[in-house]
């Protein structure tokens, strides 16, 4: 299978590229596009700032590149705030694949911390990125900035208030916990996710 990791200027590539190595396939970490079209499957990673990963998506073109894949691709993280329409990090129009906005946590009380840091369940999954799943699964959090439950919610946590662990739409797929980082849970995801 050939799957393609689009390289760009965010952190954990090489975490989901070790993760795709543990389950046995060769990823290809690259900004070519014809590469990314011509892959299989296509992961869109991320670990840091919404607004300037979109500059350098649109001083690039890979905004417009990525928007246009046919295959199933797989944001995670940033990468799943980055599909969405507007991120309040920042600013910043998104790519707009999801008709939704991207909105930063408020403590509520005391123990409320900001970011979400650490493990908690995901429920209330329908996408066949969670076939085999139990009703909730622990997966691994970081991040300060949240997508609210809308129309494209495919699992929900709870933290502060509920919102979408995953996003689904068309042949876009999208995590806001790292399954790379997941231990069995994750592998199971990314498993699901390249037998699409």
């Amino acid at each position: 299978m050939n799957v393609a990791i689009v390289k760009y200027n965010a952190g954990n590539i090489r975490s989901v590229d070790y993760a795709m190595k543990r389950l046995g396939v060769e990823a290809v970490i690259t900004a070519d596009k014809e590469t990314l079209l011509a892959a299989d499957k296509v992961i869109f990673p991320g670990v840091g700032e919404a607004e300037t990963t979109m500059n350098h998506l649109r001083n690039t073109g890979m905004d417009q590149l990525i928007k246009a894949l046919k295959q199933p691709v797989l944001g995670v993280c940033l990468g799943m705030q980055l599909m969405c329409r507007y991120s309040e990090e920042g600013g910043t129009d998104c790519l707009n694949i999801f008709d939704t906005e991207v909105k930063r946590f408020i403590p509520q009380k005391h123990e409320d911390k900001v970011p979400h840091m650490g493990w908690n369940t995901i429920g209330r999954t329908s996408s066949p990125l969670f076939n085999g799943f139990t009703e909730e699964e622990f997966v691994y959090f970081v991040h300060s900035f949240y997508v609210p439950l809308n129309d494209f919610t495919v699992a929900e946590t709870n933290y502060i208030q509920p919102f979408s662990a995953a996003l689904h739409k068309d042949n876009f797929y999208a995590t806001q916990f790292h399954p790379e980082k997941s231990g069995a849970t994750g592998e199971k995801i990314l498993r699901n996710f390249l037998d699409l």
